[in-house]
């Protein structure tokens, strides 16, 4: 029968720099906190997240005895500014699709599992923060995010897997509780563009940019456009100005080789003007939750960021994209950025638009004429 020592062995020859134990009992707490917050986590249900399953190990494996937690460091490797600017750092290596990184590891780690007579399973629908404070790696953050007691210099740029198993371990002393330091004055909530951070732990991830991204249904309402400011895909807002994070983000982090190949891809008039076959090929393999239905939703979000730079070079684009997309939450947001850049061409080509358009859509070009107007003062 293997040993911790065994296992946390295995552990760091995969990659992993921390490991930990939990029991596999069901995350009581977990649950009575989403049984009683339905109104902002009952859409995960719909989207066929089961989360309400995930808090129980035994639902996931009959056989559950313990949970093993695996920590990764996500941002081990500096990425191109322009990446970080527009995309949550966790997205920039996902390989949940490619399979060419972390999914190896884990894989190599449950066949070294599995040779030794351990059944395993990684359920993506455990609460892996969780699971990981449980088994005593670490702390959680104001802006609900779990800190590491050892790695990445006790910052937030982790990833809890967690592994169940058959066999029983010791399980680890939990460290369950808030870490920020008396001295920090909620720097995470106050910097909260859309206000998704509540206080004492909590938040409305319906208005979490990192939600309104990727979820967010239909056209994104006006007094969000401008909060949500450059993220495309994913938000590191809270993490960027929290001081726990500070040491890691002063480190000398040599640049991901990966990421910096693809950001050509990710260029904003590009992601603008693709096609499907652009998207399924380039876009989806590497941000996955939105699917080939939902290109409107990216592209949506693009021009936002775009009205956002306040940067006359997006007009062109802007104005392309209006006259080539049939969907009217692209066309929409198209005006709006235009309204938000301003400037002689984009005004222009709000008049013009302006008899064109009808309903929500000549509202949108007339408020955008108001915006261009300000702009201009």
């Amino acid at each position: 029968m293997l040993s911790r020592n065994d296992v946390v062995q295995a552990a760091h020859e995969n990659g992993f720099e921390d490991v930990g134990f939990t029991t596999a009992e069901p995350f009581e707490s977990h649950r009575e906190f989403l049984t009683g917050r339905q109104e902002e986590y009952g859409w995960a249900e719909q989207v066929g997240l089961e989360l309400m399953k995930g808090t129980d190990p035994k639902a996931i494996m009959p056989e559950a005895q313990s949970v093993i937690v695996l920590m990764e460091v996500y941002f081990r490797n500096a990425y191109p500014r322009i990446m970080e600017g527009h995309f949550g750092r966790c997205y920039l290596d996902d390989d949940r699709v490619t399979k060419d990184g972390l999914a190896q590891r884990i894989k190599a780690f449950r066949s070294f599992l599995r040779d030794n007579g351990i059944d395993s399973k990684v359920p993506f629908n455990l609460p892996h923060r969780v699971a990981a404070a449980r088994a005593g790696m670490g702390t959680f953050g104001k802006n609900c995010l779990f800190y590491s007691n050892k790695v990445a210099r006790q910052s937030s740029w982790v990833l809890p897997i967690a592994v169940v198993v058959d066999q029983p371990f010791a399980p680890d002393a939990p460290t369950i509780e808030m870490g920020c330091p008396d001295w920090c004055r909620n720097t995470c909530i106050a910097a909260c563009p859309t206000r998704a951070l509540k206080g004492n732990g909590t938040i409305d991830p319906r208005r979490c940019i990192s939600f309104l991204t990727y979820f967010g249904d239909g056209l994104t309402p006006r007094e969000l456009r401008e909060p949500m400011g450059l993220y495309i895909y994913g938000c590191d807002r809270c993490q960027n100005v929290c001081p726990r994070n500070a040491a890691w983000l002063a480190a000398d982090l040599p640049l991901n080789s990966k990421v910096v190949a693809k950001t050509p891809d990710f260029d904003l008039s590009k992601l603008l003007a693709m096609d499907t076959v652009y998207f399924e090929n380039r876009v989806w393999p590497h941000m996955f939750y939105m699917a080939t239905d939902d290109l409107w939703r990216w592209k949506m979000n693009v021009a936002r960021a775009m009205g956002n730079t306040r940067a006359p070079r997006y007009v062109t684009d802007l104005i392309q994209a209006f006259e080539t997309n049939d969907d009217h939450r692209v066309q929409a947001m198209a005006v709006w950025a235009l309204g938000r850049i301003g400037g002689n061409t984009a005004v222009a080509a709000l008049r013009a638009l302006a008899s064109r358009c009808q309903g929500e859509l000549r509202q949108e070009v007339k408020l955008a004429l108001v915006d261009a107007d300000h702009t201009a003062n």
